[in-house]
Parts: C-alpha cells; structure tokens; sequence
C-alpha cells in the first residue's frame, strides 16, 4: 500500500508569487504636452509682433502716387479713395479703394497697387473729352462722349484741345448725339475746327454751324458729319490753292463754298 503524500506544498512552490507591477507613462504623453507649451509660446510671441508692427510706422501708408488724371484734381481723387498718409497700410484693399474712386463721375477706370512697405499707387482713366465748354462766368467744363460735362479746377493747366461748345442746352437731346459723334471721330480730323454751334432748320434738325481755325464756316448736319469731315481738310486745302482764303463750305447733299456776305 503507497504512502499518501499531500501536494499542497508542491502546488504552492510551482504557482509565481502575484506581485504589483509599477505602471510605466507611455512617452508620447509627455512629448504631447511639450507641444501644446510650444504653440502657446509661439501664439504669444506672434501676437506680440503683430501688436509691435501696427503700433509701427511701417504698418502705415507713407506715400500715394496719383498718375493719369486731367479732369479731376488729385485733392478729390484723394478724397474718394478713403486714404491718406499715415493710415494704416492694410486697412483697406486695393478694391474697396478702385471702386470708390470709380465713383467719380468722369473716372472711367482705376488701377490701385500697394506696395510695401508704405507705398500706394492709383492710375486713373478718363473718359475721353470730346469737347469744352465756357459758362457765362467765364467757368471751364470738359465734355464727354456721353454728353455729360465736367467742371474744371479753376487752376488747371489743361489745354483747350477740343472744339468749344457754344449755344447748346445742357439737356438738348442732339447735344447728346453731337458729343457721341465727336467721340467716334479721330482727333486730327478735328484739329481745325474750333467751335460748334447748333444751327437747326426745318429740313435739316440736326443741323450745326462749326468755325475752323482757318477762317470758314462750316454748315453740316450732326449725321452727315463722321464722314464730311473726312473730306473737309482736302476741301479747305484746294480752296487756299486758289487763293480763298475764307467763306462758307455747305456740305450736306453736295459740298459746295460760298463767299461771306459784304
């Protein structure tokens, strides 16, 4: 008969001893922390830099160039655009400051460029002037291929290149006609004419009278004009060939010349 032989003592030596195991932090905790730091350090010193650079005199406009402009005073296409030195340089973008001064009446276009630091330049475009004309106060205005009429600055240096307007009613609706005729003729064939008057008769109510700077009159309508004065400087030159000097040239269904009346 076999002896009985407890195992509790065995199975106590082959089971491990259950001991705590310390937790280890797993590395990319700490280094995630660290990034958060560095943000917060870099977000802190940009916003001190952009606090020095506003508060700096080279965040502000130092000079405005205005090029282009003949009609209109560079005074108030200053004043349109909304700018002036020492303003800040980037409050305000190149579009928001064309389309202001595109407002002005006789601004066709504006080109805004801004160069930093400090720099702005504005290129203007007119509409064209197609004529002038005085008031009774002795006031200049340029007129436009629309009809429309723009007051000059009394100091202007502008010369009086374009035929003067005389005798015309602001809202005479062939005033209108008349600018947009003149707009689509070339300005050397408009080079002698000095002065249109309006000069209206039963048959013909677009009639006009027009003084050229070599002494004629010149009676034409406004629809016959874009192609009579293509053929008036040739007109005028076989004239003075024979030694007329002046008269009256009538072009309308045939051009023909007549002396002034003694």
């Amino acid at each position: 008969m076999r002896a009985y032989r407890p195992r509790s003592n065995r199975m106590a030596q082959s089971q491990p001893s259950q001991q705590a195991i310390p937790v280890i932090r797993k590395p990319h905790e700490r280094k995630r922390g660290s990034r958060k730091l560095m943000i917060l350090l870099l977000l802190f010193f940009f916003t001190v830099l952009a606090i020095l650079f506003f508060q700096s005199s080279i965040s502000k406009i130092s000079m405005i160039v205005i090029t282009g402009n003949e009609l209109v005073s560079t005074e108030k296409i200053g004043q349109a655009a909304g700018i002036a030195v020492g303003d800040r340089f980037f409050a305000d973008s190149s579009t928001r400051i064309r389309n202001r001064i595109e407002q002005l009446k006789s601004i066709q276009t504006a080109k805004v460029t801004k160069r930093f630091p400090g720099l702005v330049r504005i290129q203007i475009t007119e509409y064209s002037r197609v004529a002038f004309r005085i008031g009774e106060d002795g006031s200049r205005q340029a007129v436009l291929a629309d009809g429309s009429e723009i007051p000059l600055d009394p100091l202007s240096q502008l010369v009086l290149d374009k035929p003067l307007l005389s005798g015309w009613q602001s809202d005479d609706p062939m005033k209108a006609k008349l600018c947009e005729t003149l707009g689509r003729i070339s300005d050397d064939l408009l080079t002698d004419i000095s002065e249109i008057r309006p000069d209206p008769s039963d048959s013909y109510p677009d009639k006009i009278k027009m003084y050229t700077r070599s002494k004629f009159e010149v009676y034409t309508t406004i629809g016959y004009l874009p192609d009579k004065i293509k053929v008036l400087g040739m007109f005028i030159r076989n004239l003075q060939d024979r030694n007329i000097k002046d008269g009256i040239i009538n072009m309308l269904e045939t051009d023909n010349h007549t002396p002034f009346p003694k």
